[in-house]
This record gives structure tokens, sequence and C-alpha cells, in this order.
């Protein structure tokens, strides 16, 4: 019998591809957080040792994994400033291709949607 995905084994599927994404661009990790709710999941630095703090959300389709909190990223954002930090958002969106209404299952085929890093600027509006 196949075993659906709990929530956190779903943002650890998302973190797993942003993380292959933020190694291939070159970004050596600080720290990495999985637990849900829990943020910055990445603190990473580039070549010139600026300080990247990465959101990752991951969301089952079909939500928009684009899509965040703009209130809540605000108070990130004055952190992210208070720490020299920059900010790097990344929506992950997991669904079963059988249907949308079914779960994600464990060692099973899924759909992603992942269109990459986005910046998010921290200046003050």
């Amino acid at each position: 019998m196949s075993k659906a995905l709990t929530e956190q084994e779903i943002h650890n599927l998302g973190m797993n591809h942003v993380g292959k994404d933020l190694e291939a661009r070159g970004f050596e990790f600080i720290a990495i957080n999985s637990k849900l709710k829990r943020h910055p999941q990445f603190v990473c630095m580039d070549q010139t040792k600026q300080y990247f703090f990465v959101i990752v959300r991951t969301v089952i389709l079909p939500e928009n994994p684009n899509n965040y909190d703009v209130i809540w990223m605000e108070t990130f954002k004055k952190h992210a400033r208070e720490n020299d930090a920059k900010v790097l958002y990344a929506g992950v969106g997991i669904g079963n291709p059988n249907g949308e209404d079914l779960p994600v299952y464990l060692n099973e085929e899924y759909l992603i949607e992942y269109n990459g890093i986005q910046v998010v600027e921290t200046n003050l509006n």
C-alpha cells in the first residue's frame, strides 16, 4: 500500500530541489533549517561573502507556490537588513500526476512546479 507524504516530508522534498539549485549556483551553505514554519531554511554565502537568507515554501498544487504573505515578508526583510543579508524566495509546488485531489506518495512519481529563486528586495518602502 502506498504511503502518503506528510507535510514535513513534502517540505523536505521542496527543500531538496532548492538546495540542489543553490549548490549549482555556487552558494556555500552556512546553516540549514528544515523544520516547518522556521525561517530561513538556508543561510548561504556567495563568492563575495554576501550572506543570503533563503525562504523555501512548498505547497500542494494547484496552489501557486510563487505567492507568499507580503506582510510577514516585511518583518523578515527587516531581520535580513539587521543582519546585512539579502533575501531569496523559492516557491515549490508538488502534486500527484494522477489528480490534484490525490496525495503525493512515497517513492512514486510527482509533479513539480519550480520557477527558480527570486530575489526579494529588502529596501525600505
